[in-house]
């Protein structure tokens, strides 16, 4: 593994910014790794798959330091607007979940008073504040199925409604018929008509 000041150095490079975020999102990370026993992320990347529970900086983070990308199905998006993270180590099962600790901004002032920029305050106090002060831990286990795996797509229909392309179970069956979710019901879109 990097150091702690390697990681975040890619990680302001790679983000645009250094933020209290991606320093809980490194050390998260850096974390998981550790827990289960996993030295040098990007040499086990095969057997390594992280969920991410929030859209923020914590998770480009994670996603640097882990190598867990979603172009790769390595690294799983699920919205809960938690900082939170799931390790999942394929080749053992062991599983970690990491979650940032709410009242870690209150204890970040008594680390560097003397600052009086609240942001820069609790940046420079996530660098150095423990583990335990940050995080919850817990061992978990996670389901998964095989379409949910690195890899190429397991399965792939075509939606008898639209005719567009569905991977590995996305699909809804809905009165007999093979639905895309958008068909089904469950669009994050709608189709605006030209003219």
């Amino acid at each position: 593994m990097k150091s702690l000041e390697e990681y975040l150095d890619l990680a302001a490079r790679s983000h645009g910014h250094m933020c209290p975020g991606q320093v809980l999102g490194v050390r998260m990370a850096m974390l998981g790794m550790a827990q289960l026993g996993i030295d040098d992320p990007i040499k086990h990347r095969k057997r390594l798959l992280t969920f991410v529970e929030i859209d923020r900086c914590a998770t480009d983070a994670v996603s640097l330091v882990t190598g867990c990308r979603l172009g790769k199905r390595s690294l799983k998006y699920l919205d809960y607007g938690k900082v939170a993270a799931t390790f999942v180590d394929l080749q053992t099962e062991r599983a970690v979940r990491i979650v940032a600790r709410d009242d870690a901004r209150e204890k970040a002032k008594a680390f560097n008073a003397a600052d009086a920029d609240p942001y820069k305050q609790q940046m420079e106090a996530y660098k150095v504040m423990g583990d335990d002060e940050l995080f919850t831990l817990q061992r978990v286990r996670v389901k998964l199925r095989p379409e949910d795996l690195p890899g190429r797509p397991r399965s792939r229909v075509m939606c008898d409604k639209c005719g567009e392309g569905v991977n590995d179970g996305r699909e809804r069956s809905v009165s007999g018929r093979v639905l895309c979710r958008n068909c089904a019901g469950e669009s994050y879109y709608e189709v605006v008509k030209a003219g």
